[in-house]
Protein backbone atom coordinates (compact mmCIF):
# COMPACT_ATOMS: atom_id res chain seq x y z
CA UNK A 1 0.00 0.00 0.00
CA UNK A 2 1.07 3.60 -0.63
CA UNK A 3 -0.50 6.67 0.98
CA UNK A 4 -2.06 9.22 -1.37
CA UNK A 5 -3.39 12.20 0.59
CA UNK A 6 -3.09 9.99 3.67
CA UNK A 7 -5.37 7.31 2.20
CA UNK A 8 -3.79 3.84 1.74
CA UNK A 9 -3.95 2.96 -1.97
CA UNK A 10 -3.27 -0.42 -3.57
CA UNK A 11 0.17 -0.26 -5.19
CA UNK A 12 0.04 -3.19 -7.62
CA UNK A 13 -2.22 -3.99 -10.61
CA UNK A 14 -5.57 -5.60 -11.43
CA UNK A 15 -4.23 -9.14 -12.02
CA UNK A 16 -2.53 -9.08 -8.60
CA UNK A 17 -5.69 -7.88 -6.83
CA UNK A 18 -7.87 -10.43 -8.62
CA UNK A 19 -5.46 -13.26 -7.83
CA UNK A 20 -5.45 -12.34 -4.13
CA UNK A 21 -9.25 -12.22 -3.93
CA UNK A 22 -9.79 -15.50 -5.78
CA UNK A 23 -7.12 -17.27 -3.71
CA UNK A 24 -8.62 -16.04 -0.43
CA UNK A 25 -12.12 -17.20 -1.40
CA UNK A 26 -10.82 -20.53 -2.72
CA UNK A 27 -8.93 -21.30 0.49
CA UNK A 28 -11.60 -19.89 2.78
CA UNK A 29 -9.27 -17.20 4.18
CA UNK A 30 -11.84 -14.47 3.51
CA UNK A 31 -14.91 -16.41 4.62
CA UNK A 32 -17.45 -14.11 6.28
CA UNK A 33 -14.78 -11.43 6.68
CA UNK A 34 -16.81 -8.68 5.00
CA UNK A 35 -13.63 -7.20 3.50
CA UNK A 36 -14.52 -3.87 1.90
CA UNK A 37 -12.79 -2.79 -1.30
CA UNK A 38 -13.24 0.56 -3.02
CA UNK A 39 -12.27 1.57 -6.55
CA UNK A 40 -11.66 5.24 -5.81
CA UNK A 41 -9.90 8.05 -7.61
CA UNK A 42 -9.46 11.81 -7.28
CA UNK A 43 -13.14 12.29 -6.42
CA UNK A 44 -13.01 9.98 -3.42
CA UNK A 45 -9.63 11.28 -2.27
CA UNK A 46 -10.81 14.89 -2.36
CA UNK A 47 -14.03 13.98 -0.54
CA UNK A 48 -11.90 12.32 2.13
CA UNK A 49 -10.04 15.59 2.72
CA UNK A 50 -13.34 17.44 3.19
CA UNK A 51 -14.96 14.84 5.45
CA UNK A 52 -12.87 13.36 8.32
CA UNK A 53 -15.42 10.56 8.86
CA UNK A 54 -15.16 9.49 5.22
CA UNK A 55 -11.37 9.74 5.44
CA UNK A 56 -11.40 7.39 8.41
CA UNK A 57 -13.77 5.03 6.61
CA UNK A 58 -11.41 4.66 3.61
CA UNK A 59 -8.51 4.04 5.97
CA UNK A 60 -10.48 1.10 7.39
CA UNK A 61 -11.13 -0.50 3.98
CA UNK A 62 -9.26 -3.68 3.16
CA UNK A 63 -8.16 -2.25 -0.19
CA UNK A 64 -8.54 1.08 -2.02
CA UNK A 65 -7.91 0.55 -5.72
CA UNK A 66 -6.56 3.55 -7.70
CA UNK A 67 -9.48 4.08 -10.07
CA UNK A 68 -7.83 7.00 -11.92
CA UNK A 69 -4.42 7.83 -13.34
CA UNK A 70 -3.79 10.92 -11.13
CA UNK A 71 -3.65 8.74 -8.00
CA UNK A 72 -1.30 6.35 -9.82
CA UNK A 73 1.03 9.19 -10.85
CA UNK A 74 1.21 10.42 -7.26
CA UNK A 75 1.85 6.89 -6.00
CA UNK A 76 4.69 6.39 -8.47
CA UNK A 77 6.26 9.71 -7.48
CA UNK A 78 6.27 8.36 -3.92
CA UNK A 79 8.12 5.21 -5.00
CA UNK A 80 5.36 2.71 -5.89
CA UNK A 81 6.77 1.89 -9.33
CA UNK A 82 4.59 -1.23 -9.75
CA UNK A 83 1.40 0.76 -9.17
CA UNK A 84 -1.06 0.60 -12.06
CA UNK A 85 -4.53 1.96 -12.59
CA UNK A 86 -7.18 -0.40 -11.23
CA UNK A 87 -10.15 1.07 -13.08
CA UNK A 88 -13.43 -0.11 -11.52
CA UNK A 89 -15.08 -1.40 -14.73
CA UNK A 90 -11.87 -3.21 -15.79
CA UNK A 91 -11.44 -4.71 -12.32
CA UNK A 92 -15.06 -5.86 -12.38
CA UNK A 93 -14.56 -7.49 -15.79
CA UNK A 94 -11.32 -9.20 -14.74
CA UNK A 95 -12.83 -10.66 -11.57
CA UNK A 96 -15.98 -11.81 -13.36
CA UNK A 97 -13.84 -13.61 -15.96
CA UNK A 98 -11.54 -15.10 -13.31
CA UNK A 99 -14.50 -16.58 -11.37
CA UNK A 100 -16.58 -17.69 -14.37
CA UNK A 101 -15.69 -21.33 -13.71
CA UNK A 102 -15.09 -21.08 -9.97
CA UNK A 103 -17.64 -21.80 -7.22
CA UNK A 104 -17.76 -18.08 -6.45
CA UNK A 105 -21.18 -16.41 -6.29
CA UNK A 106 -21.86 -12.72 -6.94
CA UNK A 107 -24.57 -10.29 -5.86
CA UNK A 108 -25.21 -6.99 -7.69
CA UNK A 109 -26.50 -4.02 -5.71
CA UNK A 110 -26.95 -0.65 -7.40
CA UNK A 111 -28.03 1.21 -10.50
CA UNK A 112 -31.44 2.40 -11.55
CA UNK A 113 -34.40 0.03 -11.68
CA UNK A 114 -33.54 -2.93 -13.90
CA UNK A 115 -29.81 -2.18 -14.31
CA UNK A 116 -28.56 -4.92 -11.95
CA UNK A 117 -30.81 -7.52 -13.62
CA UNK A 118 -29.59 -6.38 -17.03
CA UNK A 119 -25.99 -6.61 -15.84
CA UNK A 120 -26.57 -10.18 -14.68
CA UNK A 121 -27.57 -11.08 -18.25
CA UNK A 122 -24.61 -9.17 -19.73
CA UNK A 123 -21.93 -10.87 -17.61
CA UNK A 124 -23.31 -14.23 -18.68
CA UNK A 125 -23.23 -13.20 -22.32
CA UNK A 126 -19.91 -11.32 -22.37
CA UNK A 127 -17.87 -13.03 -19.66
CA UNK A 128 -19.57 -16.47 -19.51
CA UNK A 129 -20.13 -15.99 -15.80
CA UNK A 130 -23.46 -17.44 -14.67
CA UNK A 131 -22.71 -17.28 -10.95
CA UNK A 132 -24.77 -14.17 -10.16
CA UNK A 133 -27.18 -15.38 -7.50
CA UNK A 134 -28.96 -12.13 -6.61
CA UNK A 135 -29.59 -8.50 -7.55
CA UNK A 136 -31.03 -5.48 -5.75
CA UNK A 137 -31.84 -1.90 -6.72
CA UNK A 138 -31.46 0.33 -3.64
CA UNK A 139 -33.61 3.46 -3.27
CA UNK A 140 -31.96 6.88 -3.72
CA UNK A 141 -32.81 7.80 -0.13
CA UNK A 142 -31.07 6.38 2.94
CA UNK A 143 -32.34 2.92 3.76
CA UNK A 144 -33.82 2.16 7.18
CA UNK A 145 -32.25 -0.39 9.49
CA UNK A 146 -35.13 -2.75 8.74
CA UNK A 147 -34.50 -2.45 5.00
CA UNK A 148 -30.77 -3.04 5.48
CA UNK A 149 -31.49 -6.10 7.58
CA UNK A 150 -33.79 -7.47 4.86
CA UNK A 151 -31.10 -6.84 2.22
CA UNK A 152 -28.53 -8.59 4.37
CA UNK A 153 -30.81 -11.62 4.65
CA UNK A 154 -31.38 -11.61 0.88
CA UNK A 155 -27.62 -11.60 0.24
CA UNK A 156 -27.09 -14.29 2.87
CA UNK A 157 -29.69 -16.54 1.27
CA UNK A 158 -28.13 -16.02 -2.16
CA UNK A 159 -24.86 -17.54 -0.95
CA UNK A 160 -22.85 -14.66 -2.44
CA UNK A 161 -19.12 -14.51 -1.82
CA UNK A 162 -18.77 -11.07 -3.43
CA UNK A 163 -21.27 -8.21 -3.20
CA UNK A 164 -20.79 -5.52 -5.85
CA UNK A 165 -22.00 -1.99 -5.05
CA UNK A 166 -22.52 0.33 -8.03
CA UNK A 167 -23.76 3.70 -6.80
CA UNK A 168 -21.38 6.71 -6.59
CA UNK A 169 -18.64 8.03 -4.33
CA UNK A 170 -18.85 8.65 -1.37
CA UNK A 171 -22.33 7.17 -0.96
CA UNK A 172 -21.28 3.71 -2.12
CA UNK A 173 -18.42 3.38 0.37
CA UNK A 174 -20.66 4.42 3.25
CA UNK A 175 -23.31 1.98 2.01
CA UNK A 176 -20.75 -0.85 1.82
CA UNK A 177 -19.50 -0.24 5.34
CA UNK A 178 -23.02 -0.06 6.72
CA UNK A 179 -24.03 -3.23 4.84
CA UNK A 180 -21.13 -5.08 6.45
CA UNK A 181 -23.03 -4.83 9.76
CA UNK A 182 -25.99 -6.76 8.33
CA UNK A 183 -24.40 -9.56 6.31
CA UNK A 184 -21.69 -12.21 6.41
CA UNK A 185 -19.86 -12.46 3.09
CA UNK A 186 -16.28 -12.49 1.82
CA UNK A 187 -15.96 -9.18 -0.04
CA UNK A 188 -18.05 -6.04 -0.54
CA UNK A 189 -16.67 -4.11 -3.52
CA UNK A 190 -17.68 -0.63 -4.72
CA UNK A 191 -17.15 0.07 -8.43
CA UNK A 192 -19.08 3.28 -9.17
CA UNK A 193 -20.39 3.52 -12.73
CA UNK A 194 -19.22 0.03 -13.75
CA UNK A 195 -22.83 -1.21 -13.85
CA UNK A 196 -23.83 1.49 -16.34
CA UNK A 197 -20.70 1.02 -18.45
CA UNK A 198 -21.07 -2.74 -18.79
CA UNK A 199 -24.76 -2.53 -19.65
CA UNK A 200 -24.02 0.12 -22.28
CA UNK A 201 -26.13 2.78 -20.58
CA UNK A 202 -23.14 5.12 -20.28
CA UNK A 203 -20.39 5.45 -22.87
CA UNK A 204 -16.79 4.96 -21.74
CA UNK A 205 -13.89 7.23 -22.65
CA UNK A 206 -11.46 5.94 -25.29
CA UNK A 207 -8.48 4.08 -23.82
CA UNK A 208 -6.02 6.79 -24.87
CA UNK A 209 -7.97 9.36 -22.86
CA UNK A 210 -8.11 7.03 -19.87
CA UNK A 211 -4.34 6.47 -20.03
CA UNK A 212 -3.71 10.23 -20.17
CA UNK A 213 -5.89 10.86 -17.14
CA UNK A 214 -8.53 12.65 -19.22
CA UNK A 215 -11.53 10.43 -18.56
CA UNK A 216 -12.99 13.14 -16.34
CA UNK A 217 -12.98 15.50 -19.35
CA UNK A 218 -14.73 12.92 -21.55
CA UNK A 219 -17.43 12.35 -18.93
CA UNK A 220 -17.80 16.09 -18.44
CA UNK A 221 -18.44 16.54 -22.17
CA UNK A 222 -20.97 13.67 -22.13
CA UNK A 223 -22.83 14.86 -19.00
CA UNK A 224 -21.98 18.56 -18.49
CA UNK A 225 -25.04 19.56 -16.44
CA UNK A 226 -24.58 16.74 -13.95
CA UNK A 227 -20.80 16.77 -13.63
CA UNK A 228 -19.46 20.28 -14.22
CA UNK A 229 -19.69 21.37 -10.58
CA UNK A 230 -18.00 18.18 -9.41
CA UNK A 231 -15.00 18.44 -11.73
CA UNK A 232 -14.69 22.20 -11.36
CA UNK A 233 -13.89 21.49 -7.72
CA UNK A 234 -12.13 18.10 -7.86
CA UNK A 235 -9.48 18.59 -10.54
CA UNK A 236 -7.80 21.77 -9.18
CA UNK A 237 -8.28 20.71 -5.56
CA UNK A 238 -6.65 17.30 -6.13
CA UNK A 239 -3.64 18.96 -7.79
CA UNK A 240 -3.30 21.61 -5.07
CA UNK A 241 -3.65 19.17 -2.15
CA UNK A 242 -0.91 16.91 -3.53
CA UNK A 243 1.41 19.82 -4.26
CA UNK A 244 0.87 21.07 -0.71
CA UNK A 245 1.60 17.59 0.69
CA UNK A 246 4.83 17.30 -1.32
CA UNK A 247 5.94 20.76 -0.21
Amino acid sequence: MIAVLNVPMYDQDIPSAVAEIVANIRTGNARSANRCISATGAHGLVEAQKDPDFHQLLQQFHMNLPDGMPAVWVGRLKGAQQMRRCYGPDFFEALMKATAHEPVHHFFCGGKEGVAEELKIEVGRKFFNHQVTGVYCPPFRDMSNTEMEALGQQIQQSGAHIVWIGISTPKQERFAKRLSDYVQTDYIITVGAAFDFHTGRVKQAPKWMQNMGLEWFFRLVMEPKRLYKRYLEIVPKFIWLNIKEFL
